[in-house]
């Protein structure tokens, strides 16, 4: 461990984190452009042979950049989209942002570091950062927009610029250091551990803008909203957001063993998928499609007493024609991603002659990671953490994800030298009480995970 990675797991002030040497480079998660075609013609693309955890140089600041030492981070399902190099190799996203010039250029290496997730100290500031400090606790958002840009300053999403950090750009979280933009930095929960707020930016504030801005579908009390995989990182945050708003949450999973892991979050209604003749094949059958949909909104009305209101939908292929078909006239079918495939099939005139809509949604901007985080900051929300590796087995930790053996999110404690540190206010901690903290840490990978989340 070099002078300030020490000083930084000491605790060390400030002053003391300004003077201590930056080193000449650092350990990382990080993939390899030689190794974008090992994967052509297998079946089983392995993301523990491309996902490489070694020494890649420290970059230089950027005026409006922070150098971030990194505590924990966490599993996202695009760092194995980039470790299969599907569906594009992102070192294409590299080599296209590196055409602005200036400080873009340092993007485009022969390695990018992955990670969208993370929770740190700041170490190194911008000489046009304002409003943080060498020594602040951050978490850190996905989202790296062009400020400079004139739709970012309506919404950042908007902006044809933005990028996810760690994705679309290099020196993302799975690290020891992290670049990011002062505009990706939120307060880290002072009651939370490292890893604990390591895992919820990314997930928590997709969640937040589908269900709760009102760029998304805007839930109200008494809203009964659809939740695909529901057990997974993206699902355990809708269902907590659904359940706070005073709606009521049906869950979509794939085992029984999940199925606990989400009434344990608090979901009104648990579907296990082969209740609805939902395998794990891509079968976009129009009559299939419109069997399982029936057969779903059977179950739906029979507990709950009518039709979903919202669908939240993130698996895409395999469910997008029943999302379309299940929701209610006038119901909200609100996408953020595609994990079983994006060329979706669905039959139109459940849409448009009974006035659906569907929304896309893309990560969150800062001002709705910051409401995000307050309500995590509140304990309000809880992660969804339910398993912690250490960094030099973040491939295997990726592997559980790719293979859909996980529940929550699964962390990775990065210069953290063990679970635990990093809480600051240990007051609302215990008032929060530990075992409310942690809801899905009994359901980790300890215990036998079969089927989709």
């Amino acid at each position: 461990m070099d002078v300030l990675s020490e000083a930084v797991v000491a605790g060390a002030p400030p002053a003391d984190l300004e003077r201590a040497q930056l080193p000449d480079d650092y350990t990382a998660v990080h993939i390899r452009a030689e190794d974008v075609g090992m994967f052509t013609g297998v079946a089983d693309k392995d993301v523990r042979k491309s996902l490489r955890v070694g020494r890649v140089p420290m970059p230089e600041l950027a005026p409006d950049e922070v150098l971030v030492a990194v505590m924990a981070s966490a599993i996202n399902y695009n760092t194995v989209w980039s470790a299969m190099f599907e569906p594009v190799p992102t070192f294409r996203f590299l080599e296209h942002y590196a055409r602005q010039g200036g400080w873009a250029t340092r993007h485009d290496r022969p390695y990018q570091v992955v990670g969208s997730d993370g929770a740190g100290v700041i170490v190194r500031i911008g000489s046009g950062v304002r409003r943080w400090r060498v020594g602040d606790h951050v978490v850190i958002s996905p989202a790296h927009v062009d400020d400079q840009e004139p739709s970012s300053h309506a919404d950042a999403m908007l902006g044809t610029e933005q990028r996810a950090w760690g994705f679309e750009t290099n020196f993302g979280g799975l690290a020891h250091y992290t670049v990011v933009r002062a505009s990706q930095l939120i307060p880290k929960p002072a009651h939370l551990t490292w890893e604990e707020a390591a895992c919820n930016t990314l997930c928590a504030g997709t969640a937040y803008r589908m269900l709760v801005s009102d760029r998304g579908a805007r839930i109200k009390q008494g809203d009964v909203v659809l939740i695909w995989g529901a057990a997974g990182g993206l699902g355990s945050y809708a269902i907590q957001f659904v359940r706070n708003g005073g709606g009521i949450a049906v869950g979509v999973v794939g085992s029984e063993e999940k199925a606990r892991a989400v009434r344990a979050l608090g979901c009104d209604l648990v579907i296990n998928r082969t209740e609805i003749g939902l395998t794990d094949g891509l079968d976009t059958d129009p009559d299939h499609v419109i069997e399982v949909g029936k057969r779903l909104g059977r179950i739906v009305r029979a507990e709950v007493g009518e039709d979903p209101h919202v669908v939240f939908e993130h698996v895409g292929q395999a469910t997008f024609g029943v999302s379309v078909f299940v929701v209610r006239r006038g119901g909200t079918v609100v996408t953020c991603g595609s994990s079983t495939g994006y060329l979706h099939q669905f039959d139109n005139r459940y849409l448009w002659m009974k006035l659906k809509r569907v929304i896309g949604s893309h990560v969150a901007n800062l001002q709705e990671q910051w409401e995000c985080n307050r309500l995590i900051g509140m304990g309000r929300v809880m992660p969804a953490m339910s398993a912690l590796y250490p960094l030099d087995e973040a491939p295997e930790a990726a592997r559980l994800v790719q293979r859909n053996r996980h529940i929550g999110k699964v962390g990775v404690l990065c210069l953290a030298p063990e679970p635990g540190l990093g809480v600051t206010d240990r007051d609302l901690r215990a008032r929060i009480g530990e075992e409310r903290l942690n809801p899905l840490l009994p359901f980790g990978p300890g215990t036998t995970l079969d089927g989709d989340a």
